[in-house]
Protein backbone atom coordinates (compact mmCIF):
# COMPACT_ATOMS: atom_id res chain seq x y z
CA UNK A 1 0.00 0.00 0.00
CA UNK A 2 1.32 3.69 -0.71
CA UNK A 3 1.14 5.89 2.63
CA UNK A 4 2.18 9.46 0.89
CA UNK A 5 -1.11 10.07 -1.60
CA UNK A 6 -2.92 9.01 2.29
CA UNK A 7 -0.61 11.52 4.01
CA UNK A 8 -1.06 14.28 1.40
CA UNK A 9 -4.59 14.24 1.53
CA UNK A 10 -4.49 14.36 5.51
CA UNK A 11 -2.35 17.28 4.79
CA UNK A 12 -5.02 19.14 2.49
CA UNK A 13 -7.57 18.53 5.36
CA UNK A 14 -5.84 19.74 8.45
CA UNK A 15 -3.64 22.51 6.58
CA UNK A 16 -6.37 24.62 6.59
CA UNK A 17 -5.86 26.23 9.62
CA UNK A 18 -3.91 26.25 12.77
CA UNK A 19 -6.51 25.35 14.63
CA UNK A 20 -7.24 22.08 12.34
CA UNK A 21 -3.72 21.23 12.53
CA UNK A 22 -3.13 21.26 16.70
CA UNK A 23 -6.24 18.77 16.35
CA UNK A 24 -4.37 16.59 13.75
CA UNK A 25 -0.90 16.46 16.15
CA UNK A 26 -3.49 15.64 19.02
CA UNK A 27 -4.96 12.91 16.89
CA UNK A 28 -1.78 11.18 15.98
CA UNK A 29 -0.61 11.51 19.42
CA UNK A 30 -3.32 9.51 20.64
CA UNK A 31 -3.34 7.19 18.06
CA UNK A 32 0.00 6.35 17.22
CA UNK A 33 1.46 4.05 19.09
CA UNK A 34 5.17 4.87 17.93
CA UNK A 35 4.22 8.43 19.37
CA UNK A 36 3.49 6.88 23.12
CA UNK A 37 6.77 5.47 22.89
CA UNK A 38 8.56 8.56 21.44
CA UNK A 39 7.32 10.70 24.05
CA UNK A 40 8.05 8.51 27.06
CA UNK A 41 11.88 8.47 25.94
CA UNK A 42 11.20 12.03 25.29
CA UNK A 43 10.22 13.02 28.63
CA UNK A 44 13.00 11.06 30.20
CA UNK A 45 15.57 12.89 28.32
CA UNK A 46 13.65 16.50 29.28
CA UNK A 47 13.25 16.00 32.27
CA UNK A 48 16.54 17.82 34.01
CA UNK A 49 16.83 20.21 30.59
CA UNK A 50 13.70 22.33 30.64
CA UNK A 51 15.98 25.52 31.56
CA UNK A 52 19.07 24.35 29.66
CA UNK A 53 19.86 25.56 25.93
CA UNK A 54 20.11 22.69 23.69
CA UNK A 55 19.65 21.94 20.05
CA UNK A 56 17.58 19.72 18.81
CA UNK A 57 17.58 17.91 14.95
CA UNK A 58 14.42 16.09 14.10
CA UNK A 59 15.34 14.09 11.47
CA UNK A 60 12.79 12.86 9.26
CA UNK A 61 10.08 15.47 10.45
CA UNK A 62 7.14 14.60 8.18
CA UNK A 63 3.82 16.13 9.42
CA UNK A 64 6.12 17.87 12.61
CA UNK A 65 4.39 16.63 15.29
CA UNK A 66 7.38 15.92 17.25
CA UNK A 67 8.50 18.86 16.78
CA UNK A 68 5.46 20.45 17.99
CA UNK A 69 5.50 18.51 20.94
CA UNK A 70 9.64 19.27 21.86
CA UNK A 71 9.19 23.47 20.96
CA UNK A 72 6.12 23.22 23.32
CA UNK A 73 8.48 21.45 26.44
CA UNK A 74 11.21 24.50 26.60
CA UNK A 75 11.50 27.99 24.74
CA UNK A 76 15.14 27.62 25.59
CA UNK A 77 15.25 24.98 22.68
CA UNK A 78 16.63 25.12 19.45
CA UNK A 79 14.76 22.92 16.92
CA UNK A 80 15.61 21.94 13.40
CA UNK A 81 13.29 19.61 11.69
CA UNK A 82 14.57 18.55 8.04
CA UNK A 83 12.52 16.42 5.51
CA UNK A 84 12.59 15.62 1.72
CA UNK A 85 9.30 16.50 1.16
CA UNK A 86 9.38 20.59 0.75
CA UNK A 87 5.40 20.39 0.60
CA UNK A 88 6.10 19.28 4.39
CA UNK A 89 8.92 22.12 4.73
CA UNK A 90 6.70 24.69 3.38
CA UNK A 91 3.39 23.77 5.08
CA UNK A 92 5.51 23.36 8.57
CA UNK A 93 6.97 26.77 8.59
CA UNK A 94 3.62 28.29 7.97
CA UNK A 95 2.12 26.38 10.70
CA UNK A 96 4.89 27.30 13.27
CA UNK A 97 5.51 31.11 12.44
CA UNK A 98 1.63 31.91 12.62
CA UNK A 99 1.76 29.77 15.76
CA UNK A 100 4.54 31.86 17.04
CA UNK A 101 6.96 29.58 17.75
CA UNK A 102 10.22 31.08 17.14
CA UNK A 103 12.64 28.21 18.26
CA UNK A 104 12.02 26.02 15.18
CA UNK A 105 12.99 25.77 11.32
CA UNK A 106 12.39 23.59 9.12
CA UNK A 107 14.83 22.96 6.07
CA UNK A 108 14.82 20.35 3.10
CA UNK A 109 17.85 18.25 3.88
CA UNK A 110 18.59 14.85 2.57
CA UNK A 111 20.13 12.81 5.79
CA UNK A 112 22.40 10.98 3.04
CA UNK A 113 24.06 14.18 2.81
CA UNK A 114 23.41 16.09 6.00
CA UNK A 115 26.10 16.58 8.86
CA UNK A 116 26.86 19.73 10.58
CA UNK A 117 30.19 18.78 13.18
CA UNK A 118 29.72 18.41 17.06
CA UNK A 119 25.89 20.94 16.99
CA UNK A 120 23.45 18.72 18.67
CA UNK A 121 22.53 18.08 22.10
CA UNK A 122 19.52 15.28 20.53
CA UNK A 123 18.87 14.01 17.81
CA UNK A 124 15.66 12.15 16.93
CA UNK A 125 14.60 9.95 13.94
CA UNK A 126 11.15 8.64 13.86
CA UNK A 127 9.97 5.46 11.44
CA UNK A 128 12.65 7.50 8.94
CA UNK A 129 15.55 4.76 8.43
CA UNK A 130 13.31 2.25 7.12
CA UNK A 131 13.16 4.49 4.29
CA UNK A 132 16.81 5.53 3.41
CA UNK A 133 18.99 2.52 2.17
CA UNK A 134 21.99 4.11 3.08
CA UNK A 135 21.53 3.54 6.77
CA UNK A 136 24.90 3.54 7.91
CA UNK A 137 25.75 6.40 6.21
CA UNK A 138 23.09 8.06 7.72
CA UNK A 139 24.07 6.91 11.09
CA UNK A 140 27.67 8.18 10.55
CA UNK A 141 25.89 11.39 9.84
CA UNK A 142 23.97 11.42 12.98
CA UNK A 143 27.26 10.43 15.41
CA UNK A 144 29.26 13.14 13.79
CA UNK A 145 26.17 16.23 14.43
CA UNK A 146 26.03 15.26 18.32
CA UNK A 147 27.96 17.31 21.05
CA UNK A 148 29.92 14.39 22.55
CA UNK A 149 27.55 13.39 25.00
CA UNK A 150 24.63 13.57 22.88
CA UNK A 151 21.89 11.35 22.33
CA UNK A 152 20.28 9.64 19.21
CA UNK A 153 16.34 8.22 19.56
CA UNK A 154 15.47 6.02 16.53
CA UNK A 155 11.91 4.43 16.52
CA UNK A 156 11.77 1.96 13.53
CA UNK A 157 10.09 -1.17 12.62
CA UNK A 158 11.99 -4.77 13.48
CA UNK A 159 12.20 -7.91 11.83
CA UNK A 160 9.78 -9.50 14.32
CA UNK A 161 7.42 -8.38 11.94
CA UNK A 162 7.83 -5.27 11.22
CA UNK A 163 6.07 -3.40 8.28
CA UNK A 164 3.14 -6.03 8.52
CA UNK A 165 5.66 -8.74 7.16
CA UNK A 166 5.34 -11.81 8.89
CA UNK A 167 7.27 -14.36 6.35
CA UNK A 168 9.39 -15.08 3.48
CA UNK A 169 6.73 -14.80 0.92
CA UNK A 170 5.15 -11.14 1.96
CA UNK A 171 5.88 -7.66 1.40
CA UNK A 172 5.99 -4.43 3.35
CA UNK A 173 2.36 -3.26 4.24
CA UNK A 174 4.09 0.64 3.35
CA UNK A 175 5.31 0.35 -0.54
CA UNK A 176 8.01 3.31 0.49
CA UNK A 177 9.82 1.08 3.18
CA UNK A 178 13.74 -0.45 2.11
CA UNK A 179 13.60 -2.56 4.46
CA UNK A 180 11.08 -4.80 6.58
CA UNK A 181 12.33 -3.91 9.55
CA UNK A 182 15.90 -4.09 11.79
CA UNK A 183 17.55 -7.38 13.23
CA UNK A 184 18.03 -5.70 17.07
CA UNK A 185 21.70 -7.36 16.67
CA UNK A 186 22.20 -5.39 13.70
CA UNK A 187 21.12 -2.09 14.20
CA UNK A 188 23.31 -2.19 17.05
CA UNK A 189 26.18 -3.33 15.43
CA UNK A 190 25.60 -0.84 12.88
CA UNK A 191 25.43 2.15 15.33
CA UNK A 192 29.06 0.96 16.94
CA UNK A 193 30.02 0.99 13.48
CA UNK A 194 29.32 4.13 13.10
CA UNK A 195 31.07 5.47 16.04
CA UNK A 196 28.37 5.28 18.85
CA UNK A 197 29.97 4.50 22.45
CA UNK A 198 26.49 3.36 23.73
CA UNK A 199 23.61 1.73 22.35
CA UNK A 200 20.37 0.90 24.04
CA UNK A 201 17.97 -0.98 22.44
CA UNK A 202 13.90 -2.30 23.43
CA UNK A 203 10.88 -4.30 21.49
CA UNK A 204 8.17 -2.03 21.28
CA UNK A 205 4.97 -2.87 19.54
CA UNK A 206 4.29 -6.11 21.41
CA UNK A 207 1.33 -8.03 21.35
CA UNK A 208 -1.01 -5.03 22.89
CA UNK A 209 0.88 -2.77 20.59
CA UNK A 210 0.23 -5.07 17.82
CA UNK A 211 -3.93 -5.20 17.70
CA UNK A 212 -3.91 -1.38 18.91
CA UNK A 213 -1.45 -0.92 15.19
CA UNK A 214 -4.40 -2.93 13.67
CA UNK A 215 -7.29 -1.34 14.53
CA UNK A 216 -6.21 2.27 14.88
CA UNK A 217 -3.56 2.57 11.31
CA UNK A 218 -3.69 -0.73 9.22
CA UNK A 219 -7.59 -1.32 9.03
CA UNK A 220 -8.39 2.51 8.27
CA UNK A 221 -5.56 3.42 5.81
CA UNK A 222 -6.92 0.16 4.19
CA UNK A 223 -10.26 1.46 4.12
CA UNK A 224 -9.06 5.41 3.16
CA UNK A 225 -7.18 3.51 -0.16
CA UNK A 226 -9.61 1.51 -1.31
CA UNK A 227 -11.64 5.53 -1.77
CA UNK A 228 -11.39 8.27 0.09
CA UNK A 229 -15.18 8.11 0.68
CA UNK A 230 -14.21 6.30 3.97
CA UNK A 231 -13.21 9.67 5.67
CA UNK A 232 -17.06 9.68 6.19
CA UNK A 233 -16.92 6.82 8.15
CA UNK A 234 -13.75 7.53 9.96
CA UNK A 235 -15.42 8.87 13.08
CA UNK A 236 -17.94 6.55 13.60
CA UNK A 237 -15.24 3.55 12.99
CA UNK A 238 -12.89 5.26 15.63
CA UNK A 239 -16.13 5.96 18.45
CA UNK A 240 -15.52 2.02 18.55
CA UNK A 241 -12.11 1.49 18.44
CA UNK A 242 -10.66 4.44 19.73
CA UNK A 243 -11.06 3.61 23.67
CA UNK A 244 -9.69 -0.22 23.05
CA UNK A 245 -6.65 0.96 21.71
CA UNK A 246 -6.15 3.66 24.08
CA UNK A 247 -6.07 0.77 26.88
CA UNK A 248 -3.61 -1.22 24.42
CA UNK A 249 -1.01 1.73 23.94
CA UNK A 250 -1.15 1.99 27.91
CA UNK A 251 -0.51 -1.76 28.02
CA UNK A 252 2.15 -1.82 25.17
CA UNK A 253 4.50 1.03 26.68
CA UNK A 254 4.26 0.17 30.69
CA UNK A 255 5.04 -3.75 29.52
CA UNK A 256 8.14 -5.06 28.51
CA UNK A 257 8.50 -7.21 25.45
CA UNK A 258 10.67 -10.25 24.51
CA UNK A 259 9.74 -9.48 20.85
CA UNK A 260 7.96 -6.72 19.11
CA UNK A 261 7.17 -5.11 15.92
CA UNK A 262 8.87 -1.66 16.49
CA UNK A 263 12.17 -0.98 17.86
CA UNK A 264 13.22 1.88 20.16
CA UNK A 265 16.90 2.78 19.90
CA UNK A 266 19.21 5.12 21.95
CA UNK A 267 22.72 5.88 20.50
CA UNK A 268 24.89 8.09 22.83
CA UNK A 269 28.27 9.81 21.30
Amino acid sequence: MQYDPIKRVLGDVFNKTPFLRRIFYNLLDLLLLRAWHVHKELRQWAANRKNEEQHILDAGSGFGQYTYWLSSQSSRWSILAVDVKDEQISDSNRFFRAIGRQNVLFRIGDLVKYREENTYDLILSVDVMEHILEDVEVFRNFQASLVPGGILVISTPSDQGGSDVHGDDETSFIEEHVRDGYNIQEIQDKLFSAGFSKVEARYSYGKPGQISWRLSMKYPLLMLNTSKAFFILLPFYYLVTFPISLVLNWLDVNGKHASGTGLIVKAWK
